[in-house]
């Protein structure tokens, strides 16, 4: 089994595909648009932007995937804000680079700095207001 997030950007879904592209390298997997249904899409289940407004999008991340929508609002969706998408890098160098191309117009919740859990972390909302915990992994963990 897999779990694998799928984000709303109320509008801003493609913009958001193009940020992570540029800052984390990912890799574009697929870009549905509500204009690519078969069938004619109701008028009320249009987003804002109407049919040329991304239905399905998908990003790799080193074959670690992440879906897009402008489907539904937050507000629509009863604004679940309990999460945070976590990088976890080897080194400290590709940390900072992440972490300081994410806060671009983001706003910074916690500069990058040593943790007792890891030599550098550090917490963050990008442009768009996803959540972001941006670490090292500590040499001597092991992933289970």
């Amino acid at each position: 089994m897999r779990i694998e997030p799928y984000l709303f950007f109320d509008g801003r879904s493609e913009e958001a595909m193009m940020f992570y592209e540029q800052t984390l390298g990912a890799e574009r997997e697929a870009l549905m648009r509500y204009s690519d249904c078969p069938e004619p899409m109701p008028q009320d289940c249009l987003p804002p932007g109407g049919l040329q407004k991304v239905l399905h999008g998908s990003l790799l991340f080193q074959g670690q995937r992440l879906m897009f929508s402008d489907g539904s609002a937050a507000e629509e969706l009863g604004g679940f804000r309990g999460f945070s998408l976590t990088l976890q890098y080897d080194n400290e160098e590709e940390a900072r680079q992440a972490f300081d191309k994410l806060a671009d117009q983001g706003q910074v919740v916690m500069p990058l700095g040593p943790t007792f859990f890891s030599p550098c972390y550090g917490m963050l909302s990008d442009r768009f207001g996803v959540q972001w915990m941006v670490m090292v992994t500590p040499p001597n963990s092991q992933p289970s």
